[in-house]
């Protein structure tokens, strides 16, 4: 049987917009970090069907609720941004549009199980790295507004807002506190995957509602830094905030260079989760078209097969709760 799934992230957004975004953001890029263009031969991306790891053909039957980010490269000053998100999700827009029989954008997080029910793919938007709220602030509710329901303050770098794991010791910046204020009061969830740890631990002491770490996985059975510690998952758990496994190999496991990752990583990282208390708060946070995958996951038509093997291990209950109830009843909790 086919589960519904609520994915917390993926880059399809910006594969789909590539194309057609100013051509002086390819060149502010540093396209080594992240390359949208997954295949050299998709001349037209489209979410309805091609090379991507996401789209509605791959998603196929599958009740479907996807959470589309909006990258923003840590090389583009913040004063560029607003004009990037705004191109790259009104692309995505018009590819919602196009196939409105098959998708519909969620505006509020009470949309989200509604449409699912309906028999509809869901589009959700967010942000990840979310530099244009340092050019100008107001811009959180104004985007709020217009339906973005997540957004990260970091990528891997020393940001306006936050700093992500590339920098040891630089934490959440004053200009990043007041982003947090103005999100939780327009209710548009944080998102914590990118931030090192120095700004997790700011974001403990400031944030005074839950929090979502949407793609990361268990320090503790892969020890990349892009990883959660124990505590910063019990931090999260106890908060009531919710974990998305992230499906990148180098975050799998450690010699994933040598040994690529099966169904049996993944089924790692949410056991050494459910030993920590988290059968709540775990939810799946792809990562697709934004890393290379490994080939038990390699797109989103392998999602039948992965959900068998969590079946096996984990049973009927959990698998469903793990692909899509955690984080629907998160999004409702958050939305009342």
């Amino acid at each position: 049987m086919a589960y519904p799934v609520l994915d917390l992230h993926c880059d399809t957004a910006d594969r789909l917009a590539w194309q057609s975004v100013d051509r002086r953001y390819h060149t502010l890029a540093n396209l080594e970090g992240f390359d949208p263009i997954r295949s050299e031969h998709e001349t037209t991306p489209s979410l309805a069907q091609g090379d991507g790891h996401l789209t509605l053909a791959s998603m196929g039957a599958t009740p479907w609720a996807q959470c589309f980010a909006c990258f923003i490269y840590d090389e583009f000053p913040p004063e560029e941004t607003p004009r990037f998100f705004r191109q790259v999700m009104d692309h995505l827009e018009s590819e919602l549009n196009r196939n409105d029989n098959a998708i519909a954008l969620a505006r509020s997080a009470a949309d989200i199980r509604p449409a699912l029910e309906g028999g509809k793919h869901v589009a959700v938007k967010s942000i990840e790295n979310a530099r244009l709220f340092a050019a100008d602030p107001d811009l959180v509710h104004e985007v709020a507004c217009e339906g973005v329901l997540m957004a990260s303050l970091s990528w891997n770098a020393q940001g306006p807002l936050a700093s992500g794991h590339d920098v040891e010791d630089a934490g959440i910046t004053p200009l990043g506190a007041e982003v947090i204020r103005r999100m939780e009061d327009e209710r548009m969830i944080l998102d914590v995957s990118h931030l090192n740890d120095t700004c997790f631990d700011d974001v403990v002491r400031l944030a005074t509602r839950p929090f979502v770490a949407s793609h990361s996985n268990s320090r503790a059975v892969c020890g990349h830094l892009r990883n959660l510690t124990d505590s910063q998952f019990a931090e999260i758990r106890d908060r009531g905030g919710l974990v998305g496994l992230n499906y990148c190999p180098d975050f799998l496991r450690d010699d994933a260079s040598v040994h690529e990752p099966t169904a049996d990583d993944l089924c790692r990282h949410i056991e050494h989760w459910l030993d920590l208390g988290g059968e709540d708060i775990i939810a799946l946070g792809s990562d697709f078209d934004g890393t290379d995958l490994p080939a038990c996951i390699s797109s989103a038509a392998k999602m039948p097969e992965i959900q068998a093997a969590f079946e096996h291990r984990f049973g009927e209950a959990l698998t469903r709760k793990l692909c899509s109830e955690n984080a629907l009843a998160f999004f409702e909790r958050w939305g009342s």
